[in-house]
């Protein structure tokens, strides 16, 4: 049941090669957000190379690639108001920066800063998470607030990967968010890999889309590396979340298809599971790629563009790590939010940490 390149999802704008489909119409956006828009995605694409370069560098933990997810994140992200809510996990950091999110806070959490987990006051994005699936419910109790909060139509938009669909939370969440009519957008990225899972072992369904009708409100399948189809299907799905005329607000599940040509992090060798050769095919439907020839038929990229983009990029992805890696950590950090009161023999250790720090300075976090 694996899912081959070619298909016809069930939205889809721009075709293979970037171009607009027959019959089809781009979202109705002025020409400088188009661009804005590609130029968001190369930016993540360009973090992510560099996120990766400096895991392999030893200057940051284990890291989870979004290559080749730019265009459903996005442009998902492109169709949020400000007070709409993100409950992110961890590949989705093109939806996180886009809606607001710092890369310097993803580069600290990566790093093992407690810093990266506190998001700003004015930024609308929960904390990472890495667990699989936990966050959904979070989701749907965040989205229940919202309804219950007079004069909040905010939505909450959870974003999630295929292997979340075996998970309890995602069925408590999205049965809790259908008998309530939460306004949710419940955003699944099927790239279909849950690390070493191929989807036909996650699911008998057809689609994952399908799985909505189980909770009584609306699934949509979407062409996920195709940005202009992506930002219309969350447009929609926001717009049913809220739903002001009729004051009952409906989730809605969208699953973006799309594939995940990288590792599933960097601790990954996915040669030990799959051919190079299954790759190849979704190469050809890279969403910068499709996107970039769109903005190019319309008059609205050159060559010279690209090249100021991409030295923009560079500047905004550099001064982040310069702020992730200026971060001095407290040596009392890895101590704080395991109990709520110290026994003594942890204090004893916090005690002996602190003074091995004032010995050897942050060397002391790498000494046994």
């Amino acid at each position: 049941m694996s899912f081959e390149p070619g298909f016809h999802a069930e939205e889809q704008i721009l075709d293979e090669d970037g171009r607009v489909l027959d019959g089809e119409t781009p979202p109705d956006l002025d020409d400088d957000v188009f661009v804005d828009m590609y130029k968001q995605m190369r930016l993540c694409r360009q973090f992510d190379k560099r996120a990766v370069s400096l895991q392999r560098q030893g200057r940051m933990g284990t890291y989870s690639t979004m290559l080749a997810h730019e265009g459903a994140l996005v442009g998902s992200a492109f169709a949020l108001r400000d007070d709409d809510w993100i409950v992110p996990y961890y590949r989705d950091h093109g939806a996180t920066v886009t809606h607001g999110l710092g890369f310097e806070h993803i580069l600290q959490y990566y790093m093992g800063h407690e810093e990266g987990s506190v998001v700003p006051e004015d930024t609308s994005v929960f904390p990472i998470c890495i667990t699989i699936g936990d966050q959904i419910p979070h989701a749907t109790g965040a989205g229940m607030a919202s309804k219950l909060r007079d004069g909040d139509d905010s939505a909450v938009v959870c974003y999630f990967g295929d292997g979340a669909t075996s998970e309890g939370d995602f069925h408590e969440g999205l049965n809790f968010a259908g008998v309530f009519d939460t306004p949710n957008v419940f955003f699944c990225l099927n790239n279909q890999w849950a690390i070493s899972t191929p989807i036909e072992k996650q699911t008998a369904a057809s689609t994952l889309a399908q799985k909505a009708s189980g909770y009584g409100f609306d699934g949509v399948r979407v062409d996920g590396m195709d940005p202009l189809a992506v930002y219309e299907v969350t447009r929609k799905a926001l717009e049913t979340a809220r739903d002001a005329e009729s004051e009952a607000p409906r989730p809605t599940l969208v699953e973006a298809l799309l594939y995940r040509i990288g590792a599933h992090n960097t601790s990954d060798d996915p040669s030990n599971y799959r051919q190079e050769s299954e790759t190849e095919p979704w190469r050809e439907r890279d969403p910068i790629s499709r996107m970039e020839t769109f903005l190019r038929e319309r008059g609205l990229l050159s060559d010279e563009r690209i090249a100021a983009i991409e030295e923009e990029n560079t500047e905004e992805i550099e001064s982040a790590v310069e702020i992730a890696e200026a971060y001095e950590p407290d040596p009392d950090d890895i101590f704080e939010h395991v109990f709520d009161e110290l026994p003594d023999r942890i204090e004893e250790q916090r005690a002996a940490f602190r003074e091995l720090h004032e010995q050897y300075g942050d060397e002391a976090f790498l000494r046994d």
